[in-house]
C-alpha cells in the first residue's frame, strides 16, 4: 500500500497524531532531503530521497507496491501537491492519502484571516490569470521563483487596484518571516518558499 502522507508547513509539530504511526509502521518512507531530516532516528534506514523525475517515482513506487511505502508530502498532498499526480497513476485500493496542514493553512491563522471566500491558486509552471484572480476580494497563492510577491504586486498595479499583499516566506520554520505591504510597497528581491495572500485594501 502506498500512502502519501501531509507533513504541514515544515515544523514537525504541525504533524497530525497519525503521521507518527504511518512513519513507524513503514518499510519505506520516500521524500525529499529536508522532509528525511524530520523521520525519527529509528526509521532512517528505511529512507530514500525522492527522485527527481515523477516517472522514476512511479517506477519506485510499483517495485514496492506489496510493502508499506510512505511518501512525505509538504503541506496538504491535494492543494498543488503529489496527492493530485498519485491519484491519476495508481488506483483507489493501491494508494491511501493523509491530509496535513497547509502552509497558506498556517498563514491564514498566524495571521487570523478567515479563509470564508477565498480563492486559492499557484502560480508553479504556470501563468496565472490574473484578471480573474485580482478581480476577488480575497486570494491565496503559493508562489515559484518566476511568479513571485513582485510580479503579483507589479499585475496589481498594471491594473490600477488597490490590493494588500501578505507574504508569508518558510513558515513555520525558525526562518519564518511574514510581512504585510501594499502592492506598490512590495520590494523587488529574492523570496524564500512563500504564499502571498493578496487582498483589497480596507
Amino acid at each position: 500500500m502506498i500512502t502519501i502522507v501531509g507533513i504541514g508547513p515544515g515544523n514537525p509539530k504541525f504533524w497530525l497524531q497519525g503521521v507518527y504511526e504511518l512513519v513507524e509502521a513503514a518499510d519505506l518512507i520516500i521524500g525529499s532531503k529536508r522532509q528525511l531530516e524530520m523521520v525519527p532516528r529509528e526509521q532512517q534506514q528505511q529512507t530514500r530521497c525522492l527522485p527527481k523525475k515523477m516517472t522514476e517515482l512511479e517506477a519506485i513506487l510499483r517495485r514496492n507496491s506489496k510493502k508499506k511505502v510512505v511518501v512525505l508530502a509538504s503541506g496538504e498532498p491535494l492543494l498543488y501537491g503529489i496527492g493530485a499526480w498519485a491519484s491519476k497513476h495508481f488506483l483507489k485500493e493501491e494508494l491511501e492519502l493523509f491530509p496535513g496542514i497547509s502552509s497558506i493553512h498556517y498563514l491564514f491563522n498566524v495571521q487570523r484571516i478567515s479563509f470564508e471566500d477565498c480563492f486559492l491558486t499557484s502560480s508553479h509552471g504556470k501563468l496565472p490569470d490574473f484578471d480573474f484572480i485580482l478581480s476577488l476580494a480575497k486570494v491565496a497563492m503559493v508562489t515559484d521563483q518566476k511568479i513571485g510577491p513582485y510580479e503579483i504586486a507589479q499585475a496589481c498595479l498594471k491594473r490600477g487596484l488597490r490590493k494588500e499583499l501578505i507574504i508569508g516566506e518558510n513558515l513555520s520554520y525558525p526562518t519564518e518571516r511574514i510581512r504585510r505591504f501594499s502592492a506598490r510597497e512590495v520590494p523587488k528581491e529574492e523570496y524564500d518558499m512563500n504564499v502571498v495572500v493578496i487582498l483589497d485594501e480596507g
